[in-house]
């Protein structure tokens, strides 16, 4: 398990997995160990993937100062890991929460960003958080499943605001609830940090307005791969967040949810590895 020092002396881990040019990849959580994004749906099979541990989760250390676990100082440890690398740009990888870090690295080091992937990225860094409607109208598109009756009363509950959050509401995160999705989801309870994610997001780690404009100057490729099913972030906000880039591909996975590799591994390993491959004269979308 290779090892490198973030900024403040912080001991950050990362995980290397597959063959071919390396994909730096963030996971997201917030706050949560790279070990659920496994191998990414097959992805290992076409790139050589550097999963980051961030600061306090997996098997990286946890910092002296807990406000450094605040996303926009989280930058400072995605660019030590480039220079570890020996990368002069790299590809780029983010899902759900870790969408808003790779927001604000590409803002601050855009000339460091070759691709950028956004896998069901939770907008946060642009000011557009999901809304309890966008998470009600997707759980409404799985009224016919066996297990919604059950769940969706309590669900909206806590959505209003009325309950706390119940991890038997893991099957409208998934596109597909079954033994696998299943097996994934229990792995979570021991793979999150959450008083470093109650930090994550925290005041004065976002300036919306500010990144917006940065990342449209962002010249590099991106793409935005949003689950069909997907409440947080659902479709049409992916596409509000996708529009912030001059050149970007938006991509709406069917049947997938939050985790799309899961849900359909072939699909999602397939249509990332084109993007990554691409080398034609493309127009921005």
């Amino acid at each position: 398990m290779p090892t490198f020092s973030a900024p403040d002396g912080t001991e950050l881990a990362y995980h290397l997995r597959g063959e071919g040019p390396l994909l730096v990849v963030l996971p997201g959580g917030p706050m949560r160990a790279s070990a659920y994004l496994g191998d990414l749906g097959g992805l290992t099979a076409h790139r050589r993937l550097a999963l980051l541990d961030l600061r306090g989760t997996g098997d990286s250390a946890a910092p002296a100062d807990p406000a450094t676990y605040r996303c926009d100082r989280l930058v400072d440890d995605v660019e030590a890991l480039r220079v570890h690398l020996g990368l002069e740009r790299m590809d780029l990888l983010a899902h759900s929460a870790g969408g808003s870090l790779a927001m604000l690295y590409a803002a601050r080091h855009p000339e460091r960003v070759s691709r950028l992937v956004l896998v069901t990225a939770i907008p946060w860094a642009l000011g557009m958080p999901p809304t309890p409607e966008h998470r009600l109208a997707a759980a409404r598109l799985r009224s016919s499943e066996p297990w919604f009756d059950a769940l969706f009363p309590a669900f909206e509950e806590w959505l209003a605001g009325q309950a706390d959050f119940d991890p038997a509401f893991a099957p409208f995160f998934y596109g597909r609830w079954n033994a696998t999705a299943a097996e994934h989801d229990a792995r979570a309870e021991v793979e999150f940090n959450d008083d470093a994610a109650d930090v994550y997001g925290s005041d004065g780690a976002y300036d919306p307005e500010a990144t917006r404009t940065a990342l449209g100057a962002v010249a590099a490729p991106v793409l935005v791969v949003a689950g069909e099913l997907d409440g947080g972030p659902c479709p049409e906000l992916a596409r509000a967040a996708a529009d912030v880039f001059p050149d970007v591909e938006l991509t709406v996975q069917p049947g997938a949810g939050h985790y799309p590799w899961v849900d359909d591994p072939e699909w999602f390993a397939g249509r990332v590895t084109a993007f990554l491959t691409s080398t034609a004269a493309r127009t921005p979308s």
